[in-house]
């Protein structure tokens, strides 16, 4: 501590020493801040022409040209952002700016290597502060990440060519942040919130830190909104609520960011804004997916936060982080947010690499301790808020990659753990064709039916169930050579339903269509219709109610209601067209 370090010692360096008065009135302050045996002496330096610098110990007071400019740099930034003429706020602060006499701590630089820098001298900087090495190319911004006695880990942010061994090290007193507004909707942003897609410098509404506590038991209040994904599979059995946290997980190529993707397509027009955050991902495939998002218009309402796999560890472990802040500023303003994070298994690699590097102890598969609350004080910031906190909601979908279907691996069973159920992806559902690649046996949703609308919920039935029969009764027909009627009738409904839940990528439903097509599902209507005729029957059929009971199909989206009549209703239009399409086709 600096108390220990008594009796003190300052130095002053100038160009021209003070004068007597100057000395004396410097004595005055020092000792009347760091005790009545503070020393003074000077040291030329022609660094500093106009003012000087003071060095008290690990603190220095930096009363030249520089300094001063620094100070005030400081006091523009701090300045409200946002639209109208800002020559009249930049005028006041320079007006009314004078310097403060400020005491800064400098540290040095004792190693660097790898995206790390070991710094010392630092005895009051605090977790998660914004640091900044001197370099002769200009300041790179690091952030205190680890601190022991006597030395501070950081992680740094730029390139860190030019920090070496022996620099300079100031504090900021800033924690790591991220600027967050209106302005950020449509565009591609790193970790750090600048832009990637060549459109500009964004001005943001204000600055949010990239760590805040979550939201408290009574800021919230339970899940019971629907936020469909258009995914029949998904929203008939697994239901996503506004506010819930639902893992995607399954091995590598198997849909799971094309589920994120469809949902995030499926939100056009319903008023949510939408977060999706790369990590680790190729930057050609992330360009790949924001030109898909513009050609259907959904980077309106998206903002994409990439750090590539290119970009330095430090920038993987932030960006989360960083989507959540700017997904937070939307919520408390009392919105809907959904945020993607595309995958927690790299981040979970990044901060693995970090902690290596910072000197901490490795546990289970290399990962430190604390690996677990990387990830819980991540997603409980995804809640629904109260009516007294304005209402919002922040939805997250975390993707998860596991190696040969492996749910059991450590980082699966942490993240299974925080979060409100997982939608399971299946290889062998995958390569036989069966898209999304949904397991309904080890998929599951928490919320349930109260994320459902009372429409959906009384379409879906006994799909779930009636699905689980039909696999296990698949399995064990494999070893049967001569199977009953009631048996080959009951694998025709299976196989049905199976056929109906493959869904192409792209072409979210929308509510009345699933209630429609599960309606007639699980009615048994679809039964007679030929497997490899089922997706384009699914169509047709919805086109033909789209165009002979358009009353039918906009009563179930206002209400979110399933009538007795509206069900018959739908029962008998299905009957009609299958007859009259049966005929056409000589089924």
């Amino acid at each position: 501590m600096l108390e220990e370090k008594e009796p003190r010692h300052a130095v002053i360096y100038s160009a021209e020493p003070p004068g007597p008065e100057q000395e004396a009135r410097f004595l005055r302050f020092l000792r009347s801040k760091y005790g009545p045996e503070t020393t003074l002496s000077w040291e030329k330096s022609d660094r500093y022409p106009r003012g000087f610098r003071m060095a008290v110990y690990t603190e220095f007071y930096d009363w030249s040209v520089d300094g001063r400019l620094r100070q005030l740099k400081d006091r523009l930034e701090d300045l409200p952002a946002g639209e109208g003429d800002v020559v009249p706020l930049l005028r006041d602060a320079v007006k009314n700016w004078t310097p403060q006499v400020l005491a800064e701590e400098e540290g040095t630089v004792s190693s660097v290597g790898d995206g790390i820098a070991v710094v010392t001298g630092l005895d009051h900087v605090r977790y998660g502060e914004i640091l900044l090495f001197s370099t002769p190319a200009g300041e790179v911004r690091g952030m205190a990440q680890d601190l022991r006695e006597g030395e501070t880990g950081c992680v740094l942010f730029d390139e860190d060519g030019g920090v070496c061994q022996g620099g300079t090290v100031r504090r900021t007193g800033k924690t790591a942040g991220v600027g967050v507004g209106e302005a950020l909707i449509g565009r591609v942003v790193n970790a750090l919130g600048a832009p990637l897609d060549g459109k500009g410098d964004i001005q943001t509404q204000s600055y949010r830190p990239l760590e805040r506590p979550a939201p408290g038991i009574l800021e919230r209040r339970s899940v019971s909104r629907p936020l469909e994904t258009g995914i029949l599979a998904i929203d008939a059995m697994f239901p996503i609520g506004r506010g819930q946290r639902e893992l995607i997980i399954g091995d590598r190529q198997t849909g799971k960011t094309a589920i994120a993707l469809d949902t995030i397509l499926n939100q056009k027009g319903k008023d949510v804004l939408c977060i999706y955050v790369s990590i680790g991902q190729k930057a050609s495939a992330v360009a790949q997916l924001a030109e898909n998002l513009r050609q259907r218009g959904a980077m309106d309402y998206t903002i994409i936060v990439h750090a590539s796999a290119s970009d330095s560890a430090p920038l993987q472990y932030v960006a989360p982080y960083a989507g959540c802040a700017m997904g937070e500023y939307f919520m408390e303003q009392g919105r809907d947010v959904l945020i993607v994070y595309d995958d927690l298994s790299k981040h979970a690699i990044a901060y693995r690499s970090l902690s290596l590097l910072l000197g901490r102890s490795p546990g289970r598969e290399a990962y430190p301790g604390d690996v677990f609350y990387l990830h819980s004080r991540l997603l409980e910031r995804s809640a629904q808020l109260s009516a007294e906190k304005g209402g919002g909601s922040m939805t997250a979908l975390p993707i998860v990659e596991t190696q040969g279907g492996d749910v059991a691996a450590y980082i699966p069973t942490n993240i299974i753990s925080i979060t409100d159920g997982q939608i399971f992806l299946e290889s062998s559902l995958f390569f036989a064709g069966q898209r999304p690649a949904v397991n309904v046996g080890l998929s599951v949703s928490r919320v349930g039916g109260d994320a459902q609308t009372k429409a959906m919920k009384s379409a879906a039935g006994t799909l779930r169930l009636d699905l689980a029969q039909y696999r296990e009764m698949e399995v064990f027909t494999q070893f049967a050579s001569d199977l009953d009627e009631d048996t080959k009738a009951q694998l025709r409904y299976g196989q049905g339903l199976m056929q109906l839940l493959r869904q192409g990528q792209y072409a979210p439903l929308a509510q009345y269509e699933q209630v429609i097509l599960l309606t007639a599902a699980l009615g048994r209507l679809f039964m007679d219709v030929p497997e490899s005729e089922t997706g384009s029957f699914s169509r047709e059929l919805l086109e033909d109610f789209r165009a002979r009971a358009p009353e039918l199909c906009g009563r179930i989206s206002a209400t979110g209601l399933l009538t007795g009549e509206d069900r018959e209703a739908i029962l008998r239009e299905a009957r009609d067209f299958i007859a009259r399409t049966a005929g056409e086709r000589g089924w």
